[in-house]
């Protein structure tokens, strides 16, 4: 009785071990395949984006990207190579044709589910970066390009980063970083960087969105001075290196210090919406449209909390509250005094 307990139980642990697909072997062995193909195609995505931005890639810095020990780098490198996904030829790592569609349907995967988080969903902001180099991993090329279609095919994603078609090559990356901007001309911001995640993080809380207009206020050795959006932001400059920017032609810093925002709008005043601010995105933008936010459309202040803050504003016969944040994301026009018993 023993011997057929013991044997029973021999055969249980095999089973646990061994059984093909949930045995903790199968498991381990899928993992590491997971693992491996996730490097791979994270290191030929970084080989990408420094071909297309006119960077040499190299050990360290495929290393450094994937936060991998020199040596593992190294034979995965090896290993990319026997795979003809890369070569390594005159010394120069580059890709090859089977890499550069690989990577480019990684980077394309990226930047399109996270349009998708960012349109299409409520997961906070922060996390879509995160989530977004999970997912890359594990959509086809037919999935990606249903995902596109479903999306509207954009074109960029919402850090400002254009998404390439299928089939087509990657840009390089627009702007120039921030630390670099000229004082007192103006700007658009074409891109915010979205690692290390503790500055994005920052980024995001300070309130910074691709497509934001301003100029740069003052440069310090503290760090800079950044007018956006109507408001002044003190930034350091490792959170100016991660913003790019271009020029604005045609504007002055004095049109930027004049645009005025829902926020700005005092009891007894009428305006009228220009359009939403860069700022405003996803379920945020899609909301305050539906409420009626939209360029043209009349409003005021009918009432303010006790504290200040939320603001109810009344358009189009029916009266919403809003944060004061979420009204510094509607740009007003010329205001009018309605009342000026109440403005005064």
């Amino acid at each position: 009785m023993t011997l057929t307990l013991l044997i029973l139980a021999l055969v249980v642990i095999a089973a646990l071990l061994f059984w093909p697909g949930s045995g903790v072997v199968s498991r381990w062995r899928e993992a590491r395949q997971r693992l491996g193909r996730r490097r791979r195609e994270d290191a030929l995505k970084h080989i990408l984006k420094c071909e297309v931005n006119g960077q040499e890639p190299t050990l360290n810095s495929v290393a450094g990207a994937l936060h991998m020990r020199i040596g593992d780098t190294a034979e995965l490198l090896a290993e990319m190579d026997r795979q003809q996904f890369v070569s390594h030829a005159g010394g120069k790592l580059s890709l090859l044709a089977a890499g550069r569609e690989l990577a480019l349907h990684i980077v394309r995967a990226h930047r399109l589910w996270e349009s998708h988080l960012a349109e299409q969903t409520g997961v906070a902001e922060a996390n879509w970066h995160r989530l977004a180099e999970r997912k890359e991993h594990q959509l086809t090329p037919e999935q990606v390009d249903a995902l596109a279609a479903r999306l509207g095919h954009p074109t960029h994603d919402p850090h400002g980063d254009v998404i390439p078609a299928g089939g087509a090559a990657l840009d390089a990356d627009r702007g120039q970083p921030l630390n670099a901007a000229p004082v007192n001309v103006a700007l658009r911001i074409v891109h915010i960087e979205d690692e290390p995640e503790s500055v994005y993080a920052r980024l995001l809380a300070l309130g910074l969105r691709p497509g934001m207009r301003g100029c740069l206020l003052a440069r310090s050795a503290e760090g800079l001075r950044l007018w956006a959006d109507g408001r002044e932001i003190e930034l350091t400059a490792m959170e100016a290196s991660n913003i790019a920017f271009v020029a604005l032609r045609g504007i002055s810093p004095e049109d930027l210090f004049e645009e005025e925002f829902l926020s700005d709008l005092r009891p007894g005043e009428r305006t009228k919406v220009l359009h939403l601010s860069a700022a405003a995105r996803g379920a945020e933008r899609r909301r305050l449209l539906d409420l009626g936010f939209v360029p043209g459309t009349a409003v005021e202040v009918d009432m303010i909390s006790p504290t200040g803050d939320p603001v109810a504003y009344r358009l189009r016969g029916t009266v919403i509250a809003l944060r004061r944040e979420q009204a510094r994301m509607i740009r007003i026009g010329h205001r009018e005094t309605v009342n000026p018993a109440i403005s005064a």
